[in-house]
């Protein structure tokens, strides 16, 4: 591609990003695809040979759209806004196209230079102390431009751990390094970002995760308190890491506190995480949330979230740059040049060797807008999630879950968290809006945020009444699903109950035999009497007849001691082995005839029971034999 192709398919470029930035809204905001999807459309090697720019394009729409997530989308309200503008597009395009290399002063002079007088803009922009500002007289702090938040995280703490390691090497100088290293601890909240522990990883440092309070904010009672109990346990403090808007809340850590608590520990590196807040300090109303930041030894902020740089433009700003230069400085000879001690080498400053013209399209945004253009902008979208956390106020069965004080509300539906899990699922999973959950507080939360440049209240109210309809649709389902459920726990309840039944009637066979129930068998009673009376050396028991409407006796004796079997003699024996005793049930005709009647004996309900066998006659019943179980020596005999 020669320049002169390159003017026509670069203009063909512009219109597209413009088509594509102006018709977004008719796109579905994710991409419904499966992992694994564009390798199936793709060759499984490069061509060969160059192929057509119309055809590649067409591949793009084609291929490459189908799985895009469009951040810059009206319904996307994931996450933090991903700063875009066409301003900043311009200004990559330019650094892209001037191709530099600005890792020092000689590398690149305008690359360093514009660097270090844009940081300074946005420093005073926003309200830093003069000394993070590089050009202010008598300075020693300055800004630089990173990658991302996380690696400002990480150069701040291997800063820090480096400073660290320097004071406790001269305290112990017998002492190894890596003894010393094992000591360090860094301290960070629960609710501060992830990259915060992945950078005490790479450090291999130590970092005790604090609790926050109820409003997610980290209080300074709660750091000190416990950087005293590690000092006692003889490790040594080195880092704090606090969060000014926390990712899952847009939650303040109370820096004020922390940074007086501080004072005690004069060694102890404090970092301020504003990824996304801190852009919004450039709105005078807004700096209040900054208090604080003199306590700070740096602070990092990202214009590519909420001042309209596109990505990677993360800012950050240190109060002395030769803390930090120091525990990073490599220097070769080949890297070497003449004006080392009067110019900044921001390779000293970072990980990366290599930089690009980072700051053109900072520098781009600021002169395009204006401070007064970008507090617009941010004012704006805190005005219209303030409109969304009044529609989720309007309506009961929603609750807010975090102070709203920028662009992000936090809500959720009044219930359980998988209640709220389906609801967020059912509307991602529909393509007309985008958001993702957090944890705060234990709890479940729903993240809306304004993202989009020029989004309005109109996105706002579709978004809200989008989430209505779903949750209108949930709760309707999981009404009807609570009434299933408690039919089929009746069902399983009856079910239950019948084989109860069953169980009871296999076990009691007076339930469906009417011959049983002829027979009489007695009513059974709790009270359950005992069965022996002692009267002198004989014992005496208490017969069925005894018993009018009380029984100790389970109902298979029962029926066996009250069978009317005439007709048949029974000579079933039952031994009570509690009573040493037998019984043998006898027929009437055979053992009292059919003129006798009851003894007085039976009558009271009572049988003296001699040595020798006698016979027992119910009133009413066949009468019974009962006859003393032999002894073990008779048995023996």
């Amino acid at each position: 591609m020669d320049s002169t192709e390159f003017r026509k398919r670069g203009m063909e470029m512009v219109e597209y990003i413009c088509n594509y930035l102006e018709t977004l809204g008719e796109r579905r905001v994710t991409p419904s695809v499966e992992p694994g999807y564009l390798r199936h459309l793709l060759p499984t090697e490069a061509p060969q040979e160059p192929e057509d720019w119309d055809q590649i394009m067409s591949d793009v729409e084609d291929k490459i759209m189908p799985g895009v997530t469009h951040w810059q989308h009206p319904r996307f309200h994931a996450y933090f806004p991903a700063g875009n503008s066409f301003p900043s597009i311009l200004g990559d395009m330019l650094g892209d196209g001037i191709g530099c290399i600005g890792f020092s002063w000689a590398a690149s002079p305008a690359c360093t230079e514009l660097e270090t007088i844009v940081l300074d803009w946005l420093g005073k922009a926003i309200g830093l102390p003069d000394h993070f500002l590089a050009l202010k007289e008598g300075s020693t702090g300055g800004g630089v431009i990173q990658t991302s938040a996380s690696e400002c995280v990480l150069v701040t703490m291997l800063a820090a751990r480096a400073q660290a390691l320097k004071r406790l090497k001269a305290q112990h100088p017998f002492v190894e390094e890596g003894h010393l290293l094992s000591k360090l601890m860094a301290y960070c909240s629960k609710e501060a970002h992830s990259c915060v522990e992945k950078a005490a990883m790479i450090c291999f440092v130590k970092l005790r995760i604090l609790e926050p309070d109820e409003n997610a904010s980290l209080r300074g009672q709660t750091v000190g308190e416990a950087m005293e109990e590690d000092e006692l346990q003889g490790l040594v403090p080195f880092f704090v890491s606090t969060t000014l808007g926390t990712t899952g809340s847009c939650a303040f850590d109370n820096l004020p506190e922390i940074g007086n608590e501080l004072k005690k520990f004069p060694c102890v590196w404090l970092h301020v995480d504003a990824a996304y807040a801190g852009n919004s300090f450039i709105c005078p109303e807004l700096k209040p949330l900054l208090k604080g930041i003199e306590y700070a030894d740096s602070f990092n902020t990202n214009p590519n979230k909420w001042l309209l740089t596109n990505f990677d433009c993360s800012t950050l700003w240190v109060r002395d740059r030769i803390r930090l230069t120091s525990a990073l400085v490599v220097d070769p000879l080949y890297l070497k040049h003449g004006y080392s001690d009067a110019a900044i080498d921001y390779r000293h400053w970072g990980v990366p060797l290599s930089r690009r013209f980072r700051s053109l399209k900072l520098w781009f945004v600021l002169r395009s807008y204006g401070i007064s253009g970008l507090q617009h902008y941010i004012r704006h979208h805190i005005k219209l999630a303030k409109r969304f956390e009044e529609l989720v106020l309007k309506d009961k069965r929603f609750e807010i879950c975090n102070q709203v004080k920028l662009g992000l509300v936090c809500f959720r539906l009044k219930g359980t968290d998988k209640l709220n899990e389906k609801l967020l699922s059912a509307i991602n999973e529909s393509g007309k809006l985008h958001m993702v959950p957090a944890s705060v507080n234990e709890r479940y939360i729903i993240r809306f945020c304004a993202v989009a440049q020029n989004a309005t209240a109109e996105d706002i109210d579709y978004a809200w009444d989008t989430i209505v309809d779903f949750a209108n649709e949930l709760l309707e389902k999981e009404q009807h699903d609570e009434i299933t459920e408690i039919i089929n726990r009746k069902k399983q309840d009856t079910l239950a109950q019948k084989r109860s039944f069953f169980v009871r009637m296999v076990s009691d066979p007076k339930i469906y035999n009417p011959a049983i129930n002829k027979a009489g068998t007695p009513k059974l009673s709790m009270e359950l009497p005992s069965p022996v009376i002692s009267r002198g050396s004989a014992p005496i028991i208490r017969t069925q007849s005894s018993v009018d409407h009380n029984s100790w006796i389970s109902w298979p004796l029962a029926f066996l001691f009250n069978s009317n079997n005439e007709e048949k003699g029974n000579n079933c024996s039952l031994r009570f082995r509690h009573l040493d005793t037998n019984v043998r049930p006898t027929s009437s005709r055979r053992n009292s005839g059919a003129g006798s009647s009851p003894s007085p004996e039976n009558e009271t309900g009572f049988v003296n029971q001699p040595q020798q066998q006698q016979q027992m006659q119910s009133p009413r019943k066949s009468p019974m034999v009962l006859r003393k179980a032999p002894s073990a020596r008779e048995n023996h005999n």
